[in-house]
């Protein structure tokens, strides 16, 4: 999810915590707990810091290392000492720890419910999962944390510590019965689409939005992509692409020389539904590979755009989205 709403739910948690009679009682301690549920609640997405060598390495370390299985217990270890340490909280630094603990598990679990999906299962496979339920910034969520928020430090100014975890255990209930109630929309939503594709099998992908009445897919079959939208329950395809011409264009020989990039091979290291189509372009070509899960308004805005001379020599490549960020879709 966005970086605000994993803020909100470490707030949240860490008003979850006054459930326990020490937080209420010491000030000191509900206090290391919320740096420690924010901290924790941001930390895997320190890996953001792989811009710094370009989006091809971003791509290739977001959501990788830092939200697997082993970076579960090792950021709640980073964060929980120091604050021990610094609050002298010694005698609660197991208390820390599992606070600190949900909030990564947290994160790391939300993110598994957004369509870019997450590598949560290394070191023992890096495979790419997502459940497709959840839009990167969901407004219920975000609206409902923010009211928790608000109430407790605006209306409350910190104080009934008594009430706040009551009440974000009411807020906490509401959020995962929401999920649920998603996740059970996404299923039927999925059955909708293939019977309506007539998908016996294949590989079928659904991308949320802002919107509980409005879904996106992404769809394969043995002979086609299908790339339409619900809405209201009706399912419309807006595109269809064949496979046979795509299988052409990838073993073209100015494909090919487009697949030594290091974009390419950072794109082909995520994409899971890829299109890729060339064009002559300023004397020479150009070559576009597109993931199909990431498109609107019949536009696929993530990929790589490699540049080519009439040699088929690389001149550049460009990764990334081509939208605006305030723009669908939100990943």
């Amino acid at each position: 999810m966005d970086s605000g709403s994993h803020l909100l739910v470490g707030v949240s948690l860490a008003g979850l915590a006054c459930l326990e009679g020490a937080v209420t009682q010491q000030p000191s301690l509900a206090h290391a707990i919320l740096i420690g549920t924010l901290a924790g609640s941001y930390a895997p997405d320190l890996d953001t810091v792989a811009r710094l060598r370009g989006y091809a390495n971003y791509v290739r370390t977001h959501r990788g290392l830092t939200h697997s299985l082993p970076a579960l217990f090792i950021w709640p270890l980073i964060i929980s000492l120091p604050l021990a340490a610094g609050f002298g909280l010694w005698d609660h630094i197991l208390s820390l720890y599992f606070w600190t603990f949900l909030a990564v598990v947290c994160h790391v679990g939300l993110d598994l419910f957004n369509v870019y999906g997450v590598q949560c299962l290394r070191p023992f496979t890096k495979k790419w999962l997502h459940l497709d339920t959840l839009c990167l910034y969901d407004p219920f969520l975000f609206v409902l944390h923010a009211g928790g928020a608000l109430l407790w430090f605006v209306i409350w100014g910190g104080e009934n510590a008594a009430y706040i975890g009551e009440m974000y255990a009411v807020i906490f209930a509401i959020s995962l019965f929401y999920i649920a109630i998603q996740s059970s929309q996404r299923n039927k939503i999925m059955k909708l689409v293939r019977n309506e594709l007539n998908l016996s099998s294949g590989v079928c992908h659904l991308v949320p939005t802002l919107s509980w009445f409005y879904w996106q897919f992404v769809c394969e079959s043995e002979t086609s992509f299908f790339l339409g939208e619900i809405r209201n329950g009706q399912v419309h395809v807006l595109e269809q692409y064949s496979r046979k011409d795509y299988n052409s264009q990838g073993s073209h020989p100015i494909v090919k020389a487009s697949m030594g990039t290091d974009g390419v091979r950072a794109f082909l290291h995520f994409a899971q539904h890829i299109y890729v189509s060339w064009k002559e372009k300023n004397g020479g070509y150009e070559v576009q590979w597109r993931d199909m899960r990431f498109w609107h308004k019949r536009k696929m805005s993530f990929g790589v755009d490699v540049q080519l001379d009439r040699e088929m020599n690389v001149v550049n490549d460009r990764i990334g989205l081509d939208k605006k960020a305030w723009e669908p879709p939100f990943v």
